[in-house]
C-alpha cells in the first residue's frame, strides 16, 4: 500500500498488523552519460513495488535527497544534488518523530548509496542510523519519562528477550546485503546498476550515449536483461526475508 493514498482506517489497519513500513531512500547522482540520475532510489522503489504485490507492506514516498558527495563527478552540467548529512539527519529525525507518533512501531529505511561501506557506515545512512535512534530515545524519554530504561517497572532486558526491544522500531538495511554484494560486485554505473536499470527502470538506460571514458563505468559494456534478473531476484528474496522478521 502506497501510504499517500491510504485511508485512516487502513492507517490504522495496517498499525494494528505491524506491517512493515519501508521507505527507500537514495541520492540524485551522476551515473555516467547512459543511466539517469536517479539510479540509486530508483532501484529500490521499482523492487518495492514488485514485493508491494507480493506481500502486505505500507510504502512511504521516497526520499531521492540523500548526501551524494561530488566524489564521482563535480555537479556542474552533470546533475549531482548533494544535501549534507547533517541536513538528512534532521529532516530523518522529523520524519521518524513522526511515524512513532501514528503508531508505527515496525519501520524500515532501504539505502541504496555507498553502501559498500554499510557496516562502518556511510554519511546518508549514518544520518538515518542516528535519527532512528535519537528520535526513539526521545519518544520513550516524552512517554516513559527520564529514567524509563532503569525503571524495574520495564526491565529492558526483559524486554528485549521478548523481542519487545524498541530500538528495533526502526531499522536501517542496504538495498544490497553483504552476501548479495559477494555474488553481484556493487559498482556505479557499470554491469551491476546498469543491469538493474534495465529491467527495473529501463526508461532511463540509453546506452546510445555510453562512454568509457570513466574507469567506473567501463564494465557497463557487459550489461544484460539476465543479470539484471537475477541480482533483483537475490534482492527481493532478501527483502522479502527483512520485512518478515
Amino acid at each position: 500500500m502506497k501510504y499517500e493514498l491510504m485511508t485512516p482506517d487502513l492507517i490504522r489497519s495496517a498499525i494494528k498488523r505491524s506491517l512493515p513500513v519501508v521507505l527507500p531512500a537514495g541520492v540524485i547522482e551522476y551515473h555516467g552519460e547512459h543511466l539517469g540520475v536517479g539510479v540509486d532510489t530508483l532501484v529500490i522503489t521499482r523492487v518495492i513495488e514488485e514485493i508491494e504485490k507480493q506481500i502486505d507492506i505500507v510504502v512511504l514516498p521516497a526520499f531521492f535527497y540523500g548526501s551524494a558527495s561530488y566524489a564521482v563527478e563535480p555537479p556542474e552540467q552533470k546533475g549531482t544534488i548533494h544535501i549534507s548529512s547533517e541536513t538528512v539527519f534532521k529532516f530523518a529525525i522529523e520524519l521518524f518523530h513522526g511515524l512513532l507518533r501514528i503508531g508505527f512501531r515496525n519501520i524500515y529505511v532501504i539505502v541504496h548509496h555507498q553502501s559498500e561501506n554499510f557496516t562502518s557506515g556511510m554519511p546518508t545512512d549514518l544520518a538515518f542510523k542516528l535519527a532512528a535512534k535519537q528520535a526513539i530515545f526521545d519518544f520513550l524519554e516524552k512517554h516513559l519519562g527520564e529514567g524509563w530504561w532503569g525503571s524495574s517497572a520495564n526491565n529492558y532486558y526483559q524486554q528485549q528477550k521478548k523481542g519487545k526491544d524498541p530500538f528495533s522500531w526502526i531499522k536501517i538495511y542496504p538495498f544490497m546485503s553483504e552476501e548479495i554484494q559477494k555474488k553481484f560486485p556493487i559498482d556505479h554505473a557499470g554491469k551491476l546498476e546498469t543491469s538493474l536499470m534495465m529491467v527495473l527502470c529501463p526508461e532511463a538506460v540509453n546506452m546510445k550515449k555510453f562512454s568509457d571514458k570513466n574507469w567506473y563505468t567501463r564494465t557497463a559494456k557487459q550489461a544484460t536483461k539476465d543479470y539484471g534478473n537475477e541480482v533483483k531476484k537475490h534482492i527481493i528474496e532478501n527483502l522479502k526475508k527483512i520485512f518478515s522478521e
